[in-house]
């Protein structure tokens, strides 16, 4: 599963981005050139995403496109200008059903066929932002192998809602509830949406608490001084790191011994519980995948 504790929003018409991005050290920088970029500044901001990508080195970061959705006149010339510079991820804005990320595939290997790139080579982030969206995101994130992410928006979600984003996020209940659901069944990342006050770092804190109580592993982030925040807040702590490597020593000394039960920290131990453990170690770079 890829790491993308934190993505950070910079919108691509904004040449000083491309510098000040990977200062800050996001596991994804998200180039946008949907909402943060208006319809006359479309062709500029693609142009200067796609010169900043080929000439610029943005260290460990995974460097992520939005795209406008497929429903737009910009969508095909995103998609054809982007991958030829070296994109090779793409969150796909206003990701509604199956359809959506089919005709991105179509598109994407036709592309790749074109500039002889191994097919398959560029991924897709579903970008689920409606009703539609997350009543479909089940069969979306399963209509082409190259999806290896979702991510929420709560903006466009509410407001194909008719309702207004608050502070305490019980308008996206049900939302935050199922796609972190559907990104586990599928095996992919679930990031959540944005947290738009970044003054409140206290609120931007409780949020990704929350978020990873439900199951997402990542965050979009509008400002650098949330980075940080998530990342921590996103990463096992050292308690939890302790404890899974206990429960790994003593796995690999019950399997020697041929013991098929055993206890760590006074608590019987199992295959979830096992899972769980390398999962966590492998999050903290202490075990390989």
């Amino acid at each position: 599963m890829y790491k993308m504790r934190t993505m950070l929003f910079c919108p691509a018409n904004k040449p000083k981005m491309y510098l000040n991005a990977p200062v800050f050290r996001p596991d994804c920088i998200l180039f946008d050139l949907e909402d943060a970029v208006a319809m006359t500044e479309k062709d500029a901001g693609r142009d200067l995403l796609c010169k900043a990508v080929e000439t610029l080195d943005f260290g460990d970061c995974m460097v992520f496109a939005r795209v406008n959705g497929t429903g737009t006149p910009f969508f095909e010339e995103d998609v054809r200008a982007i991958v030829p510079s070296g994109i090779r991820y793409m969150r796909l804005a206003m990701c509604d059903s199956p359809d959506d990320v089919v005709v991105l595939d179509q598109l994407l290997t036709e592309v790749e066929k074109d500039c002889r790139i191994e097919e398959g080579t560029v991924k897709i982030q579903c970008s689920i932002e409606t009703a539609k969206g997350v009543l479909n995101a089940r069969d979306t994130v399963k209509a082409s192998d190259r999806v290896i992410s979702l991510s929420f928006g709560a903006e466009d979600y509410t407001n194909s809602m008719g309702t207004v984003r608050t502070r305490d996020g019980n308008e996206l209940s049900y939302a935050r509830t199922y796609l972190p659901v559907v990104a586990a069944e599928a095996g992919i990342t679930a990031v959540d949406t944005v947290w738009s006050n970044y003054k409140d770092e206290e609120g931007f804190a409780e949020e990704v608490k929350w978020a990873k109580t439900l199951g997402f592993t990542g965050k979009s982030c509008i400002h650098p001084s949330q980075i940080n925040i998530a990342h921590k807040l996103l990463s096992p702590t050292e308690e939890e790191i302790e404890h899974a490597q206990r429960v790994i020593d003593a796995e690999k000394e019950a399997s020697a011994a041929g013991i098929g039960v055993f206890t760590v920290d006074n608590k019987m131990v199992d295959y979830p519980i096992i899972n769980k453990a390398r999962r966590i170690l492998i999050q903290s770079g202490r075990l390989e995948k």
